[in-house]
């Protein structure tokens, strides 16, 4: 997430309106791809997403490839490995436990990243409130079973990576002067969960086009939809205003997960899901001006 602007009083609503629609189209598109697995395993589906992506971002993007220096190849290399850890754990994850636990999980990263580059006290108490919204899932399910703890364990390296992958996109921004270093990053990733994918894939299943047309929607839904949405909004959005809807996005994995894949949590689980929301919410709000940024650059 880089770039900040003010808003001011009176501004139009739309920008708002469009940050919430990319955390809807990007939550939607994973409760989808979750129908892959029968046909393309978990990393037939990580990598067809990246797949997608990289042709759609290839085309209008269209990134330097040759001549690259050292210093532009370690930025593309450092974005590139978080980005592909990322996706790979929280898709594992989504094999082993619902939506919503996974996202409110991964979104622990960010919000401990923010808390931790804003240092103010508040922070600690936000953090210890997400803390305890962690501690409380899977245990509204009664005895939690092997496969859930290994699913948390997965989130939790997809929060990880995605600490990563935001310091990774700060660098590439002041590395490439536009988006060469996501798309690069992005083809890369299609390359490295290539033979992971090709052991997973069934090759009856993914030559229907019932399976490609899925896969397709989820590269749009899951990538290019909400990335564009996202660069629209943040034209006129305050960055720290776009974070705090970002926030959301564990209560919208909840309701995909319950609508689409009929993913049922336990009381406990939506109380947990609902502190990691305010913690993230509170977090961001309490460390930065509603003016300006994170200070993630």
């Amino acid at each position: 997430m880089s770039g900040t602007s003010v808003r001011h009083e009176g501004a139009p609503t739309w920008p708002a309106l469009l940050a919430v629609l990319a955390t809807i189209s990007q939550e939607v598109g994973a409760a989808v791809a979750v129908g892959l697995f029968d046909a393309l395993g978990v990393a037939g589906t990580v990598c067809a997403r990246f797949v997608v992506a990289a042709l759609v971002l290839g085309v209008v993007v269209r990134p330097r490839v040759r001549g690259l220096d050292s210093r532009e190849f370690r930025a593309v290399a450092a974005l590139a490995v978080p980005l592909t850890v990322m996706n790979v754990c929280f898709y594992e994850s989504l094999s082993r436990i619902p939506l919503g636990m996974a996202v409110t999980v991964e979104i622990c990263g960010p919000l401990l990243l923010s808390i931790a580059l804003n240092r103010r006290w508040s922070g600690c108490i936000w953090a210890l409130v997400a803390f305890c919204g962690v501690a409380l899932l899977g245990l509204g399910r009664g005895a939690v079973h092997g496969s859930y703890v290994v699913g948390l364990a997965l989130a939790a390296g997809a929060a990880i990576s995605w600490v990563g992958y935001i310091l990774a996109t700060a660098h590439s921004g002041r590395v490439f002067p536009n988006l060469d270093a996501l798309a690069l990053a992005t083809v890369i990733g299609a390359v490295l969960t290539a033979p992971a994918a090709a052991l997973s894939v069934d090759g009856g299943s993914v030559l229907h086009w019932e399976v490609l047309g899925v896969v397709v929607v989820v590269g749009l839904m899951c990538s290019v939809i909400p990335y564009s949405l996202e660069l629209i909004s943040l034209r006129t959005l305050p960055a720290s205003t776009f974070a705090v809807l970002t926030s959301l996005s564990p209560a919208i994995a909840t309701i995909a997960g319950l609508f689409i894949l009929h993913q049922r949590l336990g009381l406990t689980d939506y109380l947990a899901v609902a502190l990691v929301v305010t913690a993230s919410a509170g977090a961001v709000r309490s460390g930065s001006n509603p003016d300006h940024g994170l200070g993630i650059e």
